[in-house]
């Protein structure tokens, strides 16, 4: 298959079921053991779109030698990781989570930021492929060879405390947080006992269950009015914030299948590193 840079940032399980034997596809399962801002969808046993394999973004896919949780990997922890999932540079990933949409968007990121063109994110996931009751196998696919991608990490999709605080004062930029409207306002307290409460200064709120139909993204027009809603249709630059920097992928997400235009960028530290209480 010739490589398409245009390929779809989400796609249906229609379309994955029409295309599971494709040989250039390359099917991950990206559920995260914790999960965090929505009521967690728990299985009494392993199922498995058929054909996945396992992709462990708490263990595989993060700077374990970070202070931040859920910090980016470098780019030669992400070719390891993928070349071991056979992943090749012209292969076609789609990724998915089993509770919806939650986990799957950061691996996403991660693929984009490390220079992969070609994936895309299941939409409604594991749950929306059991409510179709479509096949699902009991244990994960094994790479039958090593891959041959190669990660190369374009910076231009993150942005760090110093540039967040930099935007503070630009008028094109607008900072949207993924968390509930309780921990954004500071009603809540926050998971982690070295968090204060609030939110960064100037953002807005945008929780990213209020963008799902189910357990899929809401149809790509009202994802585009959502948006619109918090007045951000006049910036040119959109900067995604949340808890520890996995929810916030959602909303890149989301605004990529809007395709809403402006950059779009996610800050890894997130709250974990905004709201840090500092030991005196």
């Amino acid at each position: 298959m010739t490589q398409q840079a245009a390929f779809p940032a989400v796609v249906s399980t229609t379309w994955l079921a029409e295309n599971l034997r494709r040989p250039e596809l390359v099917l991950l399962d990206c559920s995260m053991r914790k999960v965090v801002g929505k009521e967690p969808l728990v299985y009494e046993r392993l199922a498995v779109i058929p054909g996945a394999q396992q992709l462990d973004l708490e263990q595989q896919l993060l700077d374990i030698s970070a202070a931040l949780p859920n910090a980016f990997p470098s780019a030669a922890q992400v070719s390891a990781v993928m070349q071991a999932l056979g992943v090749d540079a012209n292969s076609l990933i789609v990724l998915y989570d089993n509770q919806g949409i939650y986990s799957a968007p950061r691996a996403w990121v991660i693929l984009k930021a490390m220079g992969h063109k070609q994936v895309a994110v299941l939409d409604g996931g594991l749950p929306q492929w059991l409510n179709e009751q479509r096949a699902t196998e009991s244990n994960y696919a094994q790479a039958s060879s090593a891959g041959n991608f190669m990660a190369q990490f374009e910076p231009s999709w993150l942005v760090n405390k110093q540039q967040v605080e930099a935007a503070l004062q630009q008028a094109q930029v607008g900072i949207v947080d993924a968390r509930s409207a309780d921990r954004f306002h500071g009603h809540k307290p926050e998971p982690r006992a070295d968090m204060r409460s609030g939110h960064i200064p100037g953002s807005c709120n945008l929780p990213f269950g209020e963008l799902m139909q189910g357990f899929c993204f809401m149809p790509p027009e009202q994802l585009a009015a959502a948006f619109s809603t918090l007045g951000l249709s006049n910036k040119q630059q959109l900067l995604f914030t949340c808890g520890s920097g996995i929810t916030a992928c959602i909303l890149l997400l989301a605004a990529e299948h809007a395709g809403l235009t402006p950059s779009k960028q996610l800050y890894d530290g997130s709250w974990a590193e905004w709201g840090l209480i500092q030991s005196s």
